[in-house]
């Protein structure tokens, strides 16, 4: 089956478009996993005001109830857009399509609300619109199933790792850096039940979030700006003391942990520095928050680690990857990028989702409770038909 997998992440950027030939795995020593072909991969930035209203809606407290509405339908018009202009780019017809939609609210840890404890998530871009106007049955909504199983609706793409990058000799650490920087652990010869996966707190979020600030750009471009400036140590290790980098595993993050009110709490601790210097120390908080990550949560777990594999845009910026390697080399673990491995970083989180309808599709759980929480496997997503 060819599927359509669909993702717009925490950054708001574009929309992300996989084609993926996916078939259950016949070799014995695979039964109940899957194969999978990227056939094809195509990304399309978000239309300047549509990615304004997005990122003015995440966690906010004066968005209307229309106008949220309206960017449901809306997104699932562009999502669809985006599935056709693929498929013609490709010249392949999907015959499913997977979309994550795009994250409002992620609330993973219940909290009180009108007399019960709730842990909410929200995605939002209308399965029915992509189902109508693409003319295929659609998988949408992948998290609530998770959370409705005592789970934290995420991570959800180590399903996708655990495929990709198990090694019966070799531990991996599988490092994710989007908005938000998250890693997959597969210990040597792992089953899916003994795979360790969390965020690791701000990927390209903050450090975006700076860039616009002080310097009207959406990002910093190869990380030039980071690396004209100099790294403020104390207010890195400053932050790394906030619960968040404290908590153990399972646990997620979002605009709600690290948006906007916490970037602009950030620029306040670097002072009167000078701007290249608070983009410096802003790579640098996500450099080191990875590492201490895998330090304090990983490599004290059971099984040997020997390779750190990058995907993600962070991968792009190299003074972030450098700082990475900086921080990884006294932990004895040698960096790759995720292209190496036969999949395109760009392309992974969209596969991801192809991977996931498929499995729902033929009503099968694909989440991982050992990454979640979750009580138990989950079918995740709902369909909507054509």
């Amino acid at each position: 089956m060819i599927v359509a997998g669909v993702m717009s992440g925490t950054s708001a950027d574009g929309i992300n478009v996989a084609l993926v030939r996916v078939a259950s795995a016949r070799r014995a020593r695979t039964r109940g996993l899957l194969d999978f072909e990227l056939l094809g991969h195509a990304e399309y930035p978000y239309p300047i005001t549509v990615r304004k209203f997005i990122l003015a809606t995440m966690n906010s407290q004066r968005a209307s109830v229309a106008d949220l509405a309206r960017l449901n339908f809306l997104l699932g018009e562009l999502y669809a857009d985006a599935i056709l202009a693929t498929q013609r780019r490709f010249r392949v017809k999907a015959e499913l399509v997977g979309c994550h939609g795009q994250t409002i609210y992620h609330q993973g840890d219940a909290a009180a609300f009108l007399g019960r404890k709730l842990a909410v998530t929200w995605q939002t871009g209308e399965g029915a619109v992509i189902a109508a106007r693409v003319g295929l049955p659609v998988v949408s909504d992948f998290r609530p199933a998770d959370m409705a199983a005592g789970g934290k609706g995420a991570p959800l793409v180590p399903y996708l790792d655990f495929l990709l990058y198990r090694d019966p000799r070799i531990g991996r650490i599988v490092q994710n850096i989007g908005g938000i920087a998250n890693l997959t652990a597969i210990p040597a010869g792992a089953s899916s039940a003994q795979v360790i996966a969390f965020d690791t707190g701000p990927g390209n979020m903050v450090i975006d979030a700076v860039m616009e600030r002080l310097f009207r750009k959406p990002y910093d471009r190869d990380g030039r700006v980071a690396a004209s400036g100099t790294v403020l140590n104390r207010v890195v290790v400053d932050i790394l003391r906030q619960p968040f980098f404290r908590l153990r595993p399972p646990k997620t993050a979002g605009r709600e942990e690290f948006g906007r009110e916490f970037a602009q709490k950030f620029m306040r601790r670097c002072g009167r520095a000078a701007s290249r210097d608070v983009a410096a120390t802003t790579t640098a908080l996500t450099a080191r928050s990875i590492a201490e990550s895998v330090r304090r949560l990983v490599l004290k777990k059971q099984g040997s680690y020997r390779e750190f594999i990058v995907s993600g845009g962070g991968a792009r910026n190299p003074t972030l990857m450098t700082m990475l390697a900086v921080e990884l080399r006294p932990l004895g673990l040698r960096m790759h990028s995720s292209d190496e491995f036969g999949l395109p970083s760009e392309a992974k989180e969209a596969t991801a989702f192809a991977l996931l309808a498929y499995e729902t599709w033929n009503r099968r759980p694909s989440n991982m409770p050992s990454a979640t929480g979750a009580k138990r496997p989950a079918v995740l997503g709902k369909i909507s038909y054509a």
